[in-house]
């Protein structure tokens, strides 16, 4: 399993782009995708919501159990992945591109974040 380099990472397996005009692209990461199983339903912030670090977004429900979705970051939902709702099994095929969650106008990243090799460390893959 690869973490791209170009990624920031969260402690509860969470995926961050860099910050393009302000907005930043969130996922869930391969090991999180493997971990949860086969997703059969997401529930994504909705546009306009409000969200903040470290607090419950949503959920992705797979064939073993239940998981909240985590904002890496604080800030203002400006899309959420439609293709994810309609197909969640894209969470598991493509976790870095096609199975994207939501994205966030950031007004406010944590320090906490982790590199691609801090978080490989981290999560022991």
């Amino acid at each position: 399993m690869s973490n791209p380099q170009q990624l920031r990472y969260s402690k509860e397996h969470e995926w961050l782009s860099a910050l393009d005009d302000g907005v930043a692209t969130i996922g869930i990461t391969e090991y999180a995708a493997n971990a949860l199983g086969d997703v059969v339903y997401a529930q994504l912030p909705e546009v306009g919501d409000t969200v903040t670090a470290g607090e419950t977004c949503g959920e992705l429900e797979s064939t073993k159990s239940v998981s909240d979705l985590y904002s890496p970051v604080t800030g203002e939902v400006t899309a959420a992945n439609q293709d994810v709702v309609d197909d969640p099994s894209l969470v598991n095929t493509a976790p870095f591109e096609g199975g994207w969650l939501f994205k966030v106008r950031v007004t406010q990243e944590p320090d906490d974040l982790l590199s691609a090799d801090a978080y490989t460390e981290f999560s022991g893959n």
